[in-house]
This record gives C-alpha cells, structure tokens and sequence, in this order.
C-alpha cells in the first residue's frame, strides 16, 4: 500500500549568550570540569530565584523573525514537570501555551524543487544537563553506572517547531540546514550538531488511507544531518514493514544506534497532561512591545536565502555556484569585496569555489582566518582579466602571497611574474631547452612523420609550461615553428 510519508522537526538551538537563561553561570561548558559552571539558581536549590536573560530573548526574537514568525508581547514561562537526573528540579522552566514567536514558515530547496514549509512556534526554555552512561564498548545501554555534569543544565534554548509539511528524508535535511544557516547568519548560534548546540528531534509518520495522520513516533539521539537521514530511511522502512504485516504501531520515543543502523524503543510518547504544565510565577511576562520588535527587525542582516538569489541575479552566478557561496556569510561578503576590489563576478566565484576553498580545506581554515584580503585578491584576479599574467603565474602568486606571507608585489617579483610577456632571446632559450628534452619528437617533425602537428602542439605545450603561461601563444607557435626549419 502506498503510504504517504510524513515528518515534523523539533529544532533545539543553544542561544550565543555568555550567560545561563536564569542565572549569571558561564554558558562555556565545551571542555569545563564537571558541575562547575553552577550555582544555587541552576542548581535548584530551595528560595533561589531566575532571572530572565535579556540577551537570551533578542536571539530568540531575533531568529523569529528571520523565520518570518510573528513576535507575541507578555508571554509567560510554564514549569513542565518531569523526574530525571539531570533535571535537578524536577521540572523545565519552557514556554507552552504561550511562545514568543508564533506562525512563520522557512522556503527550502530539496531534490531540485522549492517547497514552503510552516511553523507551528518557536519558544523559549532551558536546557538541562548532560548524563554521562560509561560503557567498556561505547553502547548505548549497558553502563553500571550513570555520572551527571550540570554545566549545560540552564543553557539558553530556542525550540522550533515545525508544522508535519516535510515528506521525505531529503526535505528534512534541506529544513535542517536551512535552520542552521539562518542561525549562524544572524550570529544567535553556531549550530554545531557535534557539541550539540543544535540537537534535532525527528516526528515521522505514514499517513493513513483515508489521507490522515498515522502514529507519531518520535526519534532522539542523532547528532548529525548523515544519521539523521540513515535514521529517517530505517524507520519509515520499519513503520511499513509493521503495518504490512497486519501490525500497530505504538506511540513513542525511540533512539538512533547509529553504530548498528537501527531505532531502539526507548519509552512510550509522553502528552502534555502527563507533564502537568503550570504558570511560573516566578518569573514575569516578557516585555515585547513593537518598538522593540522593531528595533530587532532593523538589525537583522540580509537573509542568506536573499543574498543567494540577489547573486544569482546582479553577478549572473549559477544557482549552484551562489549557494556554495552563500552558504557562510563570512565567505559570501569576502566574494563581494573581490568584486569590488575590480575582479568579475564570474572569475571572483570559480577563484572562491577553487583556489581559496582548497587552501581553507587542506588548512583547517575559516574565511575569517585567511591571510589575504580580499582587496589584494580581487587585484589579483583582475591581472588575469587583463592578461597581464596568466592563469598559472596568478595561481603561483596566490601561493607565494599565502605560503610566504607576501604583498602581492613580492609575490609577483619572486615567481617573476612581472606582467611582461616572454619574447625574444629568451622565449628561444626556452625553446631549444624544451627541444633538447624531446629529441625523438623533434626528429620525427623533421623528417615529415607529423602530417597532423601533434607534436608540434604537444612541444608548444611545453614552451608555456616552461614559461608558466608568461609567453604569447602565437609567439610561442611562431618561434616553436623558425627553429624547427
């Protein structure tokens, strides 16, 4: 039976503030020493009191808006109680009948097709700590022992929540990324699903043939957009495989082994009655006025989605090319500084798809790292427009720029491409070295054996490797040409 897929995302993003959501902790957890990023107020101890971050809420407001959501003044916090151990009240301090960002929706690219898909809210909470299960052999059970470390417990967290729109593996993928681009664009995460700070709660179903929703199971325990996929796949194959077989499916919770490939039940899905949600008192309702909104919606940056059609229309890039491009916006504004230093857009990108991400690649290097401005870049390139060097001098210079530090001066001076093209005396030299080397090619050209000038050609391509591309072309075919008469 054809079943319709269908999935929903639950996207956990830890907020950049240099502060807890309620309390003045340090949120640089990454590598501390267990249990000492804490304090009375992360730690639940009795009569402590939060304290809303203010930075926390602009991240959240300002990720709403990006996500064209609109922003909700007097919202309130609720407690969801729930006992584990590394939630040390018992409880989670997280919006629920009332968001600060409601509606809004996220355009994605997937399997070459534009798709819309919507938001239910986008929300406020804290995260809780972090329970460490040791095992002999890394197993995901089996462990005598848990430890907890409470340094995430209280991390800033923005929760969205997707609408059921995404109906393939692939969109879920595209959504996930999208999310993380427009974090990292608007500075309010970094994203990283390996630290997790951004964590990703999967909701698939198969719908039912009368066109409705199917049981919801949902998916806990991946930490990257690989495992996420390998995940979707095996479960909407498992969830066919049940209901083929005459079988139901239950409502749950189930984690990703991404060693074995498969989903494990981990406990039945919880509703909201079961987490006896209630006001916090505690804690006053957040201040939304639309001057402030408006505040933030002014310092939002271009959106990457923006800025990736902007470059396709005004550069003439491919949609491709502009999506590699745009795809950090650190590396996006460094292309447009090569365009302004004078470099054509097209050369300026296939000189970023190329040259520069190699190095950055082979070197472990951000764009905000490199060594060459974008200014001297852009210079450089547009010698090549000119041709004033060739394509393999400029490539040799870049080297000489990145690997020795130097202007683009010295560089041109020490790979002794001045911009002069070889002529003359010296373009002979080059030459007769080149015939020297192919005695047998030369030979063979004398005695009339080279009716369709192979090799006449395969020498010209060695005089202008020899010259690293500083001879003229039909220079080089002229004098290859007198010297073999």
């Amino acid at each position: 039976m054809k079943r319709e897929v269908v999935i929903g995302l639950e996207i956990h993003l830890q907020l950049k503030t240099r502060t807890k959501l309620f309390c003045s902790c340090s949120t640089d957890y990454i590598g501390a020493t267990p249990n000492t990023n804490v304090c009375p107020v992360c730690l639940a101890v009795p009569g402590t009191l939060p304290v809303i971050n203010d930075r926390a809420v602009d991240l959240a407001v300002k990720m709403g808006l990006g996500l064209h959501c609109d922003i909700q003044d007097g919202t309130r916090f609720h407690r969801k109680h729930y006992f584990y151990a590394d939630l040390p009240k018992a409880y989670q301090i997280t919006q629920y009948e009332h968001a600060i960002a409601q509606g809004g929706y996220l355009d994605i690219i997937a399997e070459g097709k534009k798709k819309r898909v919507h938001l239910d809210h986008l929300h406020l909470e804290e995260d809780a700590g972090k329970l460490v299960h040791p095992t002999a052999d890394g197993r995901l059970s089996g462990a005598a022992y848990s430890l907890v470390d409470y340094n995430r417990g209280g991390m800033p967290l923005s929760e969205i929540v997707s609408r059921p729109e995404m109906n393939s593996p692939a969109e879920a993928l595209a959504y996930i990324a999208q999310i993380r681009q427009l974090a990292r664009y608007l500075d309010v995460s970094d994203g990283e699903m390996e630290s997790g700070s951004l964590r990703v709660d999967v909701n698939v179903s198969l719908s039912n043939p009368d066109g409705s929703l199917g049981t919801r199971v949902e998916l806990k325990n991946i930490n990257s957009l690989r495992s996420i996929g390998r995940a979707l796949e095996y479960e909407i194959a498992r969830q066919n495989r049940v209901l083929d077989e005459g079988g139901e499916l239950e409502q749950e919770t189930r984690l990703w082994d991404d060693a074995a490939g498969v989903t494990r039940s981990m406990r039945s899905k919880e509703g909201a009655r079961d987490y006896r949600y209630y006001v916090e008192m505690d804690l006053a309702p957040i201040d939304a006025k639309p001057d402030y909104v408006r505040r933030i919606r002014e310092s939002l940056p271009e959106m990457p989605w923006d800025k990736r059609d902007r470059f396709v229309s005004e550069y003439g890039l491919s949609l491709e090319e502009s999506q590699q491009i745009t795809e950090q916006r650190e590396v996006a504004d460094y292309y447009e500084e090569i365009v302004k230093a004078g470099a054509p857009a097209a050369k300026a990108a296939n000189w970023m798809r190329t040259e520069v991400q190699r190095i950055l690649r082979d070197d472990a290097l951000d764009i905000t790292e490199f060594p060459i401005s974008a200014r001297r870049l852009g210079e450089l390139i547009s010698k090549v427009e000119r041709k004033e060097l060739s394509n393999t001098q400029a490539k040799d210079v870049l080297a000489a720029m990145y690997g020795e530090k130097l202007s683009l001066e010295e560089a041109m001076k020490k790979c002794g491409a001045s911009g002069e093209k070889m002529t003359g005396g010296a373009l002979e030299a080059v030459v007769e070295k080149v015939f020297a080397s192919q005695p047998e090619a030369v030979d063979a050209i004398k005695k009339g054996a080279d009716k369709k000038g192979a090799k006449v050609k395969f020498l010209q391509g060695l005089v202008m490797r020899e010259t690293r591309g500083s001879a003229d072309p039909a220079e080089v075919a002229r004098t290859v040409a007198e010297l073999l008469k």
